[in-house]
C-alpha cells in the first residue's frame, strides 16, 4: 500500500492534504437496534473499529480497516458497505466464522447499552499471519474496544501494537470503549485496559468508562495515572458536557459541547475518535513527538472538531457519522 494524498477541503476536520494512512483494527459488529414497533429490531452495521474507520473515511481520511469480516451474509454486508464508504479492506481477512451480534437497548435519553452474542464469532480469531498484513504506509494506528481484550485474538493485536510502538514514527491511539458485561469486574478491567494504555501515545475514554474502571477516582487522577503509564495525551469525553484533555507536558483543558437535540448516542464515542484523529492529521500533529509537544490552542481546536463530529452523530438515529459537507453545514 503506497501513501497518497487524502481528499478534503481546507479548514475541515478531516482535510489533511498529507500522505497519511490511518489504520484501525478491531471488531465489525451487527447492531440490532429497536424499531418503531415493540419487539421489532433492524440490523445496523457497527462495531467500534468499523465505526471509527467509516467515520474517518467520511472525514476525507485515507483509512484502512483490519477487521475479520465473515463470508456469511452479515459479513458481506459489512464488507460491501465499508468498501462503498471508501475504506481500504486489503488487510481485512475473509473469515469463515459468523459475524458478532449486539442487541442495543436505548433509555429515555437515547443512551445506548449492548448485549453481545460473540462466542466463536469472526472478530476474535486473529492469527499472526493476518495481523502481519498491517499496511506499511500506516502513520496512525488505532485500536481498542472488545477486540483488544478478547482471546485468542487480543494477544495478536497487542503484539502488533507493541511492534509499531517500538518501531517509532507511528502514532498509536487507544480507546477501551468499556463493555462492563464482557469485562467481568473493574479490577480485571483495569488490568486489560492498562496493558493497552502502556502501548498508546493517545488514550481516550468516556467518563462512564472511567467511572466503571476506577470507582471513586476523579477523572483527572485517572488521566494522570494513564500518563504515568506511558501515554502522552489522555482525553476523557463527558457527553453533553464536552471533553477534557491532559498531557504529559502539563496541559489540562476543558472544551464544552454544543447543545443539540439527541436522536441517540449510538456511535457517538467512535465519531469523536474519528473526528479527533482526523483533526490531528489535518493539523500535522499526528507524529508522536509533535503530539507530545502540541500547544494548548491546537489541542483545544482538535477537541472542538471532535466534539462537533460527535454532536452531529448524536442528532441522528443509529451510527451515521457526518461527512465534511455535513460539518460545513453544522458550523
Amino acid at each position: 500500500m503506497q501513501p497518497a494524498r487524502a481528499p478534503g477541503g481546507a479548514g475541515a476536520p478531516g482535510a489533511p492534504g498529507l500522505p497519511v494512512t490511518v489504520t484501525v483494527i478491531g471488531e465489525a459488529v451487527i447492531d440490532l437496534v429497536p424499531g418503531e414497533q415493540p419487539a421489532a429490531y433492524h440490523a445496523v452495521l457497527g462495531g467500534s473499529a468499523y465505526n471509527v474507520a467509516v467515520g474517518l473515511a467520511r472525514l476525507g481520511q485515507r483509512v484502512a480497516l483490519m477487521a475479520r469480516l465473515s463470508d456469511a451474509p452479515f459479513g458481506r454486508l459489512l464488507r460491501d458497505h465499508a468498501q462503498a464508504e471508501g475504506v481500504d479492506l486489503a488487510a481485512a481477512p475473509h473469515a469463515a466464522e459468523p459475524a458478532t451480534l449486539a442487541v442495543v437497548s436505548l433509555d429515555d435519553r437515547g443512551q445506548a447499552s449492548y448485549d453481545f452474542y460473540f462466542e466463536g464469532s469472526a472478530d476474535w480469531q486473529w492469527t499472526a499471519e493476518e495481523t502481519g498484513q498491517a499496511p506499511q504506509a500506516t502513520a496512525v494506528f488505532h485500536f481498542g474496544s472488545i477486540a483488544s481484550w478478547t482471546p485468542p485474538g487480543d494477544a495478536r493485536i497487542l503484539d502488533l501494537v507493541q511492534a509499531l510502538r517500538e518501531r517509532g514514527g507511528v502514532l498509536v491511539s487507544y480507546d477501551p470503549n468499556v463493555r462492563p458485561g464482557l469485562l467481568g469486574d473493574h479490577v480485571s478491567g483495569q488490568r486489560v485496559v492498562e496493558r493497552a494504555v502502556r502501548l498508546a501515545h493517545l488514550a481516550k475514554a468516556s467518563s462512564d468508562d472511567i467511572a466503571w474502571l476506577y470507582p471513586d477516582q476523579p477523572p483527572g487522577d485517572v488521566a494522570g495515572r494513564w500518563l504515568g503509564l506511558g501515554a502522552g495525551v489522555a482525553v476523557i469525553t463527558r457527553g453533553a458536557d464536552g471533553a477534557d484533555v491532559y498531557t504529559s507536558g502539563g496541559i489540562t483543558l476543558h472544551r464544552p459541547a454544543p447543545e443539540v437535540v439527541v436522536g441517540d448516542t449510538v456511535g457517538a464515542g467512535d465519531s469523536f475518535t474519528a473526528g479527533l484523529i482526523a483533526s490531528l492529521v489535518r493539523r500535522d500533529l499526528y507524529a508522536p513527538d509533535r503530539l507530545a509537544g502540541c500547544p494548548a490552542d491546537q489541542l483545544a481546536a482538535a477537541l472542538d472538531d471532535a466534539i462537533l463530529v460527535a454532536a452531529v452523530t448524536c442528532q441522528r438515529r443509529g451510527n451515521d457519522p457526518p461527512t465534511l459537507a455535513d460539518l460545513a453545514a453544522a458550523r
